[in-house]
């Protein structure tokens, strides 16, 4: 469904597993920045009435995303640390289109926040798979169900807004491919998309 084309190794949870305070900062931290991306969003296209609208809502998600993970280290006994940089989506942000048309743009960051979605998605499923902790596999596979939806409304977003300018799955096409390069590099470290 996600059309990633390549898949995280599951032994990833074996590294995950060793620091679990680690993966939940950092996921916390991570559903903080997709309701900043929203909000973005929302912000440089203001004239797209039902885009404001639902990247509204997903913004609210995301930031109940962020307390819901909170509080999942609170309950552990742990302290949610300070911000994380993300090397895998400033990688992804080097591919973005900047400096074109508006639309182009909107195109690009939109297939930008589908990829990380999706590849968020993935990381979910296989924890809610293959971690044994079983709270901790109930969490992730009712998040993962939501990253699915988000993914599903940004690429729905940009071949809306983008089909008219260029073919979108083509450019779609041409994110899945760089990521899979990208994402060659990660998957060795305790955080979500590390």
């Amino acid at each position: 469904m996600l059309g990633l084309k390549l898949e995280t190794d599951p032994h990833w949870v074996n590294i995950v597993e060793k620091n679990i305070e680690e993966i939940l900062t950092d996921h916390a931290w991570c559903e903080q920045k997709a309701a900043t991306n929203a909000i973005s969003i929302m912000i440089s296209y203001p004239y797209h009435s039902d885009l404001v609208d639902e990247l509204l809502s997903l913004a609210k998600e995301e930031l109940s995303h962020f307390e819901m993970v909170h509080q999942k280290i609170k309950e552990r006994g742990y302290k949610l640390g300070f911000e994380r940089r993300d090397e895998y989506v400033n990688e992804l942000y080097k591919f973005m289109r900047k400096g074109h048309k508006k639309e182009i743009v909107l195109i690009d960051r939109l297939l930008f926040s589908a990829m990380i979605e999706a590849r968020s998605c993935e990381r979910f499923r296989i924890l809610s798979q293959h971690i044994a902790d079983q709270e901790l596999r109930a969490f992730y596979h009712e998040l993962m169900i939501s990253e699915a939806n988000h993914y599903t409304t940004f690429l729905a977003f940009a071949r809306k807004y983008g089909n008219e300018v260029e073919d979108v799955n083509a450019r779609w096409q041409q994110w899945l491919d760089y990521e899979a390069e990208v994402v060659k590099n990660y998957g060795k470290q305790e955080t979500i998309h590390g």
